[in-house]
């Protein structure tokens, strides 16, 4: 007997199959829809990517050649400090968040997220940061303390401009964005998970996404504590980092690596996911591992908190704090390494295709393996006495962040564009990104661990050729060339597709879950009807038995559904009593015309976001006291407009 999926007896409704098709501006800058947000989180990181990929360029032409003329000191001290502020905070995290949105309501059958209104009012927040902190170039005021922000060195007495105001005020916005869509995510695959979606059947992207989010709301209330300490001191006159005044001059690198090394994991966990999605997909193998997948995710984000002062070694805390968090350091590698032999396990054996998206995530799975292994050597107190502070620190933490997430980010950009678009990217153009990409990234990176162990410091704007590092630096500057012309390709393959791309259809991969069982783009309800999920691979048990061994079972009270789950069934996948209604004429469907309350489209969350923002243009503009209370009455007005008006 053929196994089957299950969905439970509802009303009659009328199917439809085209996705919703509403266009305009004022849709976008009022809409609710998850899939929307994430479109917008999606554009707006690869931009932010684009500008701090820049800022990367020119510090690379300025250490081409020995004493680069290019820049000033105090450029490039800007450069730095805003290149590494922009890759975490402004590409990296929204690019992941970015799949969030997209994501983890489709693959948990669900309609939307828990509270949409606060998920559109945290992209506008993210959105107004983002432009906060950049309108800083424009006043030739950009940050300029390293993206670490050490203080005492950020307090007023030795960083008197608004250069670090910027910073402050600027990380301050993005950290409520964040906060605000990490409770969101939370809520939502706690409570609005399809029936029968246990949580060892959750898709291993929404499991790495339901701990980053747990990450996140642990992590950035420390930063924010840290950030306004530091903002009471630079605005107020207050003491907390005044080491005259009895201030611990530790007391920032420890509340700011607490927060910043499960930030770490904040920016690598959804790779793995998206990687953990792509690798059994094109293996046609399921995920080898599962269960101990998911505990090393777990096991990761719980050691994440107890490694923080491994970047401290450096300070003299001592041979019992330094032996503690050498040790845990060593620990944290355990869980990690599992996952590399997981995904191998799932690769081997199995039928292996090269798409562009394999070909990313098989470079995770060996670049991240690269910084891993020297992340290991930062573990021993004496080693990283040697590194700290040197090129081979910025080699290792690139092979993490470049060679691991945004490898992992690609990969599943690659695999998800056709169910955003309803196009396939170009396999051609794909592999030429990815060759590009994967040689001139180990160009760029590699010769920074030899300049490092050689002497070379960081966050220096000049050396003399008599240091010895001429050809790293040379090397590293064509890697970046050649990472460039990769990303060209990428922006025209992704233009071209978006215009001319072939057609996919729901499920251009033959991939196992849930979301690519309605079509491609999906429509704004996502599924017709609710799902019931037997399975952790449900598309495969049907139409690939052979590839799982977990068999799905059919309760009573329920009629059974072909591979469109809940989605758009057809008469030739529905197998039970006639009390369905079916009606594929119509080329259009809306939620409204199925019968779906759907969360009303509102202005109100935009400006709630600018209203919260202008309090921190008053702030920096100083201290206006007129600015800031018009800002914050605005904020509280449309709140209560928000909370008061109907959602749906």
């Amino acid at each position: 007997m053929a196994t089957t999926v299950t969905a439970p007896v509802q009303a009659p409704v009328h199917v439809r199959t085209a996705a919703y098709a509403g266009s305009g501006l004022w849709s976008w800058l009022t809409t609710v829809d998850h899939k929307r947000i994430g479109q917008l989180y999606l554009y707006s990181s690869l931009f932010w990517f684009l500008i701090g990929g820049i800022e990367a360029g020119i510090i690379r032409m300025q250490l081409a050649t020995p004493n680069g003329t290019l820049v000033s000191a105090e450029t490039y001290n800007q450069l730095f400090t805003m290149h590494g502020t922009t890759m975490i905070f402004l590409a990296i995290m929204p690019l992941s968040a970015a799949f969030f949105n997209y994501l983890i309501p489709l693959q948990i059958g669900a309609r939307d997220v828990a509270f949409p209104r606060l998920n559109a009012f945290s992209y506008w927040v993210f959105l107004l940061g983002g432009i906060f902190l950049n309108a800083s170039w424009l006043v030739a005021a950009a940050p300029d303390g390293g993206w670490f922000g050490y203080a005492p060195l950020t307090t007023k007495a030795y960083s008197p401009g608004m250069n670090i105001d910027f910073w402050v005020l600027g990380l301050q916005i993005l950290g409520i964005s964040s906060l605000a869509a990490g409770f969101n995510f939370l809520t939502t695959i706690i409570n609005m998970r399809a029936p029968g979606m246990h949580f060892l059947r959750m898709p291993i992207f929404t499991w790495a996404s339901f701990i980053t989010q747990f990450l996140i709301v642990l992590a950035f209330p420390i930063i924010t504590v840290a950030l306004t300490f530091l903002q009471l001191d630079r605005f107020f006159g207050t003491n907390f980092y005044t080491i005259a005044a009895g201030a611990d001059p530790l007391l920032w690198q420890h509340l700011f690596w607490l927060f910043g090394h499960p930030e770490v994991y904040i920016l690598i966990l959804p790779a793995f996911g998206l990687v953990s999605e792509v690798l059994p997909t094109f293996s046609r193998k399921p995920l080898f591992g599962y269960p101990v997948m998911v505990y090393s995710l777990i096991l990761i984000a719980f050691l994440g908190f107890g490694v923080w002062a491994h970047h401290m070694f450096s300070v003299g805390m001592g041979p019992i704090a330094d032996s503690v968090f050498g040790i845990t350091t060593m620990l944290i590698a355990i869980p990690t390494g599992v996952k590399i032999f997981n995904w191998l396990g799932t690769m081997w054996g199995g039928a292996i295709r090269l798409t562009s998206a394999m070909l990313f995530a098989v470079g995770l799975v060996g670049l991240f393996t690269i910084g891993g292994i020297s992340g290991v050597m930062h573990s021993s107190p004496p080693a990283d006495l040697q590194q700290t502070d040197s090129y081979f620190v910025v080699a290792h933490f690139h092979y993490v962040l470049f060679g691991g997430s945004m490898m992992g980010l690609f990969a599943g950009l690659y695999y998800y564009f056709p169910k955003i678009t309803g196009r396939l990217l170009s396999e051609r153009l794909g592999r030429y990104h990815f060759w590009l990409t994967f040689f001139g990234m180990n160009l760029t990176f590699f010769p920074m661990h030899f300049a490092g162990l050689n002497g070379m410091a960081r966050r220096i704007y000049r050396y003399d050729s008599s240091q010895g590092w001429d050809i790293e630096n040379m090397a590293s500057t064509i890697g970046y060339g050649i990472l460039a012309v990769s990303m060209i390709i990428f922006v025209v393959n992704w233009f071209m597709s978006l215009r001319n791309g072939k057609r996919s259809g729901p499920d251009p991969w033959g991939a196992p879950t849930i979301e690519w069982s309605i079509p491609s783009p999906p429509p704004d309800y996502n599924y017709a009807r609710i799902p019931t999920i037997t399975s952790r691979y449900p598309l495969w048990d049907k139409k690939s038995p052979e590839l799982t061994r977990e068999v799905p079972h059919t309760k009573e009270g329920e009629k059974t559904i072909d591979v469109n789950i809940g989605g758009q069934p057809t008469d030739a996948h529905v197998h039970a009593s006639s009390d369905t209604t079916l009606n594929a004429e119509d080329a259009h469907p809306t939620s409204q015309t199925l019968g779906i309350h759907m969360p009303i489209p509102t202005i109100k969350p935009l400006i709630a976001a600018i209203g919260l923002v202008i309090p921190f243009v008053g702030l920096i503009w100083d201290k206006n006291l007129v600015v800031m209370l018009l800002g914050g009455g605005i904020f509280v007005l449309a709140l209560f407009s928000w909370l008061l008006s109907p959602v749906e």
